[in-house]
């Protein structure tokens, strides 16, 4: 038994990567409170708790994967890595959360806001909405798509196929390439410019960090092409792979109730764009 004990767990050297990780994700923090309040060092903190952040990204997560090459990645470790990954979408759904109740809440109960948007949602002010099955239902569709091809992926990588790995990958992340594309363009034509009222602070902030997400989940999936033409993973330990998917597929979740919620219903009755 303590043989079996000392393969599943063992000590690695310590690492400095976490606790500067922490630091800078304070710095950062305290940064954007003193930008909020024009402060005169805001830029100076702000930019050092990025650097750190960034520098962080690079040594830390290089360190976990050089673990993984080595077998430091047990399967006891695995599953404890998978229970991280599942409390960190946890804390991204209660995130997007905030978002999608205070939409409910300036849609549902306008009365309550009679001064800012009339008593009515979307707001007086709001001439025209975005014309929920052009653009929206085209990324709509291409996200449905990404997450096809990312299953293919990882089917493919379970069997060993790698020509069908890189394959699925590619067309993944072309495609959360082409969603940013599409929201962009969207954007930019939008016909109401953010802030101003409820509809509009609440459709930007919703869909922008949705979109953000997307870039996030498209730099992780480029993060294990690159893996992948490195030789990494295999059909019994891919956790980073893994990880990547779920990923996606809670981005792909989350747009699904933002194209009924927002784009659909939100704009229901309103003139189209």
């Amino acid at each position: 038994m303590a043989g079996n004990v000392n393969h599943e767990y063992h000590i690695l050297e310590p690492d400095i990567w976490p606790l500067i990780g922490s630091i800078s994700a304070l710095t950062f923090t305290s940064g954007m409170v003193l930008f909020m309040n024009d402060m005169s060092s805001a830029h100076l903190v702000l930019g050092l708790g990025v650097a750190g952040l960034i520098a962080t990204f690079f040594s830390w997560f290089s360190n976990i994967v050089k673990e993984a090459e080595r077998g430091d990645h047990t399967p006891i470790v695995q599953l404890h890595m998978r229970y991280g990954m599942i409390l960190f979408i946890a804390s991204e759904v209660m995130f997007f959360v905030g978002w999608f109740w205070s939409w409910f809440d300036f849609s549902l109960f306008p009365s309550e806001l009679s001064e800012v948007i009339g008593g009515q949602f979307p707001p007086k002010a709001i001439e025209a909405v975005m014309d929920p099955f052009s653009l929206p239902l085209l990324n709509t569709l291409i996200l449905l798509c990404s997450g096809t091809t990312v299953t293919w992926a990882h089917h493919c990588l379970i069997h060993g196929d790698r020509d069908g790995l890189k394959k699925g990958l590619w067309l993944t992340i072309l495609l959360g390439a082409l969603f940013t594309a599409i929201q962009a363009y969207e954007y930019a034509h939008a016909p109401f410019a953010f802030g101003g009222n409820t509809y509009s602070s609440a459709f930007y902030m919703a869909t922008g960090f949705h979109g953000f997400h997307v870039l996030v989940g498209t730099i992780f999936l480029i993060v294990c092409l690159v893996r992948t033409y490195k030789g990494h993973f295999t059909p019994r330990q891919h956790f980073g792979f893994e990880a990547a998917a779920w990923y996606w597929h809670f981005v792909d979740v989350v747009w699904l109730f933002l194209f009924v919620t927002v784009y659909v219903w939100g704009g229901w009755g309103a003139p189209i764009h």
